[in-house]
Formats: structure tokens, sequence, C-alpha cells
């Protein structure tokens, strides 16, 4: 079966309403749609542990989601976040050794995020790939951000609001 958005609405509203049966089914068309969703955004040995954490997400998110709505969108709302968070781990995790891998093994996966990170921030303003490396990455707060780049606080959350949205547009277009 290839679930279609009406099919995927239909299929969380009995889920919400506790038919297992739909819930069952949902999961499953979900999880083809996010293999087919990631499989141009990462590398391949990655889906399977993404997949699973979305639908996780999925799962405690279900209750939610509002009936009136159209599903893919929030599913893929729930898919973005989560590929960002992993790109935000591997960003953080392999920071110190990202430049060896990268004469090592150029198709490793953390190489790979790094890069596609690089490449997404240099693709926005400059003061938006600033405060967002800063404190979603760096993990500095908003004041912090605003001190050493001398923007006020609201600026650097305009900034940085403006700047995923920009990213997530970019990614949705590739």
């Amino acid at each position: 079966m290839i679930a279609n958005e009406e099919t995927l609405r239909h299929l969380m509203v009995k889920a919400q309403g506790g038919d297992k049966q739909c819930y069952s089914s949902l999961l499953m068309e979900s999880e083809k749609w996010l293999r087919r969703y990631y499989a141009r955004k990462i590398n391949p040995a990655a889906i399977d542990d993404l997949v699973q954490e979305t639908l996780i997400s999925l799962h405690r998110k279900r209750a939610s989601y509002d009936p009136t709505k159209a599903f893919l969108p929030w599913l893929a709302a729930i898919g973005r976040y989560r590929w960002i968070d992993s790109l935000r781990k591997i960003y953080r995790h392999d920071h110190d050794e990202l430049y060896e891998e990268m004469v090592a093994d150029p198709q490793e996966e953390s190489v790979t995020a790094k890069v596609s990170l690089e490449r997404l921030l240099g693709m926005i303003p400059e003061k938006q790939a600033d405060v967002i490396a800063m404190v979603k990455i760096e993990g500095l707060s908003i004041a912090e951000a605003a001190e050493q780049t001398g923007q006020s606080e609201s600026l650097v959350k305009v900034n940085i609001h403006r700047g995923l949205k920009k990213m997530s547009a970019l990614i949705e277009s590739e």
C-alpha cells in the first residue's frame, strides 16, 4: 500500500482514538515515507537509526497532532527536527576528530554531516550563521551570543529563527 496524505491522516485519527491496527499501519507507512525522506539527506548507513528515532518521536508526540491539519507536514517537521538533532550530535561529538577523519575517509557519516552543516551555514547570511553556530552548536546562551556579536538579544533570537527557517527551506528544496 502506498499511503497518501488522506490515508495517513485517517490512520492517525483512528490511532489517536485507540485503534491499534490503524496505529500499526500508520507506523509502517510512516517508516516507508521517512526512509524516502531521509534517503536524499543522510548517509544510507544512518537511515535506520534516524527513522527509528523519528518514529519514537511520532509516538511521543501523537497526542499533539491536530486531526484537522495535514499529517505529512507534521511528520516532516518531526523528521526535520530529528535530522537536525542528529547533525548537532555528530557535530558536537566529533568536533575535535573531524579533520583527521576527513583525511582518512571522506564518506564517514560525521564528516558528511559536518560538511553538510557547514555548507548550509555558508548559504545563509553571515550574522545568522554566526549566532546559530554559537547558540545551537556551541551551546552559548542568547545573552552570551549577543555580547560576542554586538547584537541585541532580540536580534540574536530573530537571526536564529530566520536562519533556521532558511536552512529548513534549503534542506526541503534539496
